[in-house]
């Protein structure tokens, strides 16, 4: 059983001050590109998300369950700052999801995932998800595979890009690609932009890879694109 953090309000320069949350690294997929150079790795997410990992901070998920559904009608939080969704490794774990989901009934709720829609009843966790209003970004490795992703309708897209990348670019198949706001401009964070929280999106954001490890993690997408 993994382990879970609830922020209530967030002092994370990205994120903004809105709830948040933080999963034990066991969810994580090692199929991520960024599995061992991942931004929240380094620096004080790396020290809060391995107390978290190790029980010494947080609690059970129905803990987290509860504070979600304590937040007001309409109010935009985010699942894992760092994490993955329930399930450990590569699997979606679909009634603890669904435990999530029903939490978040009448709130914002978005997060991301790396496990891979083609393993086990993920895509099937995934669009249910959506569909019950949490909203489940597919986190893609290139801009072909935000278009594989884009094509199975199940939730919306995001994709990894080069470090350098500060231009809206587009995918193989035409599809627009935003650098995300927050990663541009200091007056932009997650609370006041709010596309990830879009479920019904046709444009994929885009994250430059970041953190203490971005030359690692930038080579890593620069070999996986080739």
């Amino acid at each position: 059983m993994s382990w879970y953090h609830f922020t209530l309000s967030s002092k994370n320069a990205k994120t903004g001050p809105i709830p948040t949350s933080t999963t034990a690294a066991d969810t994580c997929p090692r199929s991520c590109p960024m599995f061992s150079t991942c931004y929240a790795k380094g620096g004080p997410q790396a020290m809060h998300w391995n107390k978290v990992t190790n029980r010494e901070r947080g609690g059970t998920l129905r803990n987290l369950c509860d504070s979600v559904s304590a937040l007001p009608e309409n109010q935009v939080w985010r699942h894992n700052v760092s994490g993955d969704l329930p399930g450990t490794g590569e699997r979606i774990n679909g009634r603890d999801l669904q435990l999530l989901v029903n939490a978040n009934a009448g709130k914002r709720g978005f997060t991301y995932t790396h496990k891979r829609p083609s393993v086990g009843n993920n895509a099937q966790h995934i669009a249910r998800a959506n569909r019950d209003g949490f909203t489940i970004n597919l986190s893609a490795n290139t801009l072909a595979q935000a278009d594989d992703y884009q094509d199975l309708n199940i939730g919306p897209v995001v994709t990894v890009l080069p470090a350098d990348q500060t231009k809206n670019t587009r995918t193989p198949k035409g599809a627009r690609v935003v650098v995300c706001p927050a990663t541009q401009r200091d007056d932009v964070t997650c609370a006041t932009c709010k596309m990830c929280a879009v479920r019904d999106r046709n444009t994929v954001i885009g994250f430059p890879v970041h953190g203490s490890r971005k030359r690692q993690a930038n080579n890593e997408l620069t070999q996986r694109s080739k």
